[in-house]
């Protein structure tokens, strides 16, 4: 609860905090406070659009940052933004829905994909047999992670 608190509280500061920085750089004066409806609660729609934007954009600026690379190093770059993006919407929707099993599993699981998905891109940059024990090792990282998540769903199902 603390956390999901504070959370809130940080997103609601760095918005706050860009849309002064925006207001200051217009010449039209800011518009009015919003009243606390205008804003929303945490949870409502108003403040999650907000977070899922501002994901979107550190997104765009993560892989903005890959430009620059070339060869598999870019690769790497590329999915590591994506798996961070697909990791940060995950988390941001099991907030949404209270944490509950099915949400708490959908976000084990995207973590677990995307972190296959970069160590694959990774185990790239290797030739041979060592490529191929690395493949196979970010695959059995991936099975294992995906099977605690769903022996991990399965407990917090029956114990309700």
């Amino acid at each position: 609860m603390r956390t999901t608190t504070l959370y809130a509280a940080l997103s609601a500061a760095l918005l706050f905090g860009a849309a002064t920085i925006a207001a200051a750089q217009t010449s039209v004066p800011p518009n009015p406070p919003a009243t606390s409806v205008e804003k929303g609660e945490p949870g409502s729609k108003d403040l999650y659009k907000a977070e899922k934007d501002r994901i979107e954009a550190e997104y765009k600026e993560d892989k903005t940052r890959c430009k620059s690379m070339t060869g598999n190093a870019k690769d790497i770059c590329e999915k590591e933004a994506k798996g961070k993006e697909d990791v940060a919407k995950a988390e941001l929707s099991a907030k949404r829905k209270g944490n509950t099993a099915d949400a708490t599993y959908d976000l084990a699981v995207t973590r677990a994909k995307s972190a296959y998905e970069i160590a694959n891109e990774k185990c790239e940059d290797q030739k041979g047999k060592d490529e191929s024990a690395c493949k196979k090792q970010a695959k059995a990282d991936e099975d294992k992670a995906l099977a605690d998540a769903k022996a991990n769903k399965k407990v917090a199902s029956s114990s309700k």
